[in-house]
């Protein structure tokens, strides 16, 4: 069975007609018919694409003698990797979603980052002399504050997610978009991507340019271990801002993603994330478990904040040799 005959027969049985199936590829319908009149060939990016769209190895449409005749809908498209359907207004509603949700989790990521603030300053005013409260009130005030925002943090995170839970299969399950929603997507993205980039520039600049004040304290004030503590207060606070604009921004950029089911949303790296998702809940659990271990027991707020960067790099760096490593097996 030819490569023509393939494109034909699995598009049949998606359901989708030639403009749809052009549409997801972002070709044009005479492209299709081409490819399915064996006037032309796909590129090999087409071939991933129709690979990735299908559900399917590149194996099962290159080699001739894999005849689809012989396979029932079950063998080509595994019942767990059945697709779902989406509508225009589930996908709109998706993307409200993603936008206001982005908002609520930014915010309470900076909460969580701003939460020790005041702790480090009135605790390292009152032993420099600076503050006049006793040690007790000091510790007892930044803790208040400090609970009190990761309180409210944890709140928004957790009815944000409640919301959320209607939306999870589209994160998590092979998507068969209706005629126009990827057009929408697409163009919500195309008029949304000046905004997404000088957002995430500028919080990216802001995590970089944090550690400025701490350079200036210990260059300038080198005696003064108080202007050492404020300098970590405004590090910890521009840190929060930028973290804030880069979650906020990306959170939206994903929701596009995950319609258009690129990136870490395609459809082989969802099958891979169901393997990764315990492991990870698992290693941000331990992480966040030892930072607070760290922190309480040493009271140096000020100082244990690292864990956050280090922790980061390190998922980010086994994230990409698991992936690695699943490209070669």
């Amino acid at each position: 069975m030819i490569l023509a005959d393939k494109i034909i027969e699995l598009r049949k049985r998606n359901g989708w007609s030639q403009e749809e199936l052009a549409e997801k590829l972002d070709v044009s319908r005479q492209s299709i018919s081409k490819w399915e009149g064996a006037q032309s060939i796909p590129d090999m990016n087409r071939i991933l694409a129709l690979s990735q769209i299908f559900g399917v190895s590149t194996d099962v449409l290159l080699k001739d003698e894999l005849d689809l005749g012989g396979m029932s809908s079950a063998d080509i498209f595994p019942e767990d990797d059945a697709a779902r359907s989406v509508t225009m207004e589930e996908a709109a509603a998706f993307l409200e979603y993603r936008n206001l949700s982005s908002a609520r989790i930014a915010l309470g990521v900076m909460l969580c980052i701003l939460s020790p603030v005041l702790l480090v300053i009135l605790s390292g005013g009152q032993e420099a002399g600076r503050i006049a409260l006793t040690e007790n009130q000091a510790d007892g005030l930044g803790l208040i504050v400090l609970f009190t925002l990761i309180g409210t943090a944890v709140a928004l995170f957790v009815t944000t997610g409640i919301r959320g839970k209607r939306f999870e299969y589209l994160e998590n399950e092979q998507l068969d978009t209706v005629y126009g929603v990827s057009g929408m997507v697409k163009e919500r993205r195309e008029r949304y991507g000046a905004r997404h980039t000088r957002q995430l520039t500028a919080g990216i600049v802001l995590c970089v340019v944090a550690v400025i004040p701490l350079f200036i304290a210990l260059l300038f004030f080198e005696e003064d271990e108080f202007a050492e503590i404020l300098a970590t207060g405004m590090l910890l606070i521009l840190i929060a801002v930028g973290v804030m604009m880069i979650v906020r921004t990306s959170i939206i950029w994903g929701g596009f993603k995950v319609l258009l089911e690129e990136d870490d949303y395609s459809r082989s790296e969802k099958k891979a994330n169901k393997k990764i998702a315990p492991v990870a809940s698992i290693y941000w659990a331990a992480v966040t478990a030892g930072y607070l271990g760290w922190s309480f027991l040493s009271m140096e707020w000020h100082r244990t904040w690292i864990v956050w960067p280090i922790a980061g790099v390190a998922f980010g760096i086994i994230s990409g040799i698991m992936k690695m490593m699943r490209s070669k097996g």
